[in-house]
């Protein structure tokens, strides 16, 4: 084939796939804010805030967090949904407390010092081996 052809479908793909990504942002983004506003809404409602109704908000601010940084870097910090999880699981384990079992409560912590365990593994690869491409960062997906 001929390598100009290559580069214009190229770069075609990468513009179609780079307005899908978006759209994909603007969605997530637009569910988080109506998400927020309901549970917002449900609090004052219940006229009380728990800790589980914190962590939801908190969740929603890393979601945002996490979409702000693609938008502004072009890159996915791996570190981020890694940080949801914990809070999620950290969730679980509040709202859920009273039915888990020893087991579940033990495998819930102990997935959640796993997490935390990455983000240190990935924090300290990303300090001690960094790119030399100063655009690229380790702990970013492309």
């Amino acid at each position: 084939m001929n390598p100009a052809k290559d580069r214009t479908f190229s770069r075609l793909a990468l513009n179609t796939l780079s307005v899908f990504e978006t759209i994909g942002l603007l969605v997530i983004t637009l569910a988080t804010v109506v998400a927020g506003v309901i549970e917002v809404k449900t609090m004052v409602t219940a006229g009380t805030v728990t800790l589980a109704d914190l962590l939801l908000l908190f969740l929603y601010l890393e979601i945002f967090a996490m979409v702000g940084v693609y938008f502004q870097s072009g890159q996915l910090p791996v570190r981020f949904p890694i940080y949801i999880a914990i809070v999620a699981l950290a969730r679980y384990l509040v709202l859920d407390m009273k039915s888990l079992d020893v087991w579940r409560m033990l495998g819930v912590t102990a997935s959640m010092l796993l997490l935390a365990a990455a983000v240190l593994v990935i924090r300290y690869g990303h300090v001690r081996f960094p790119y030399k491409d100063a655009h690229t960062s380790r702990d970013t997906l492309p």
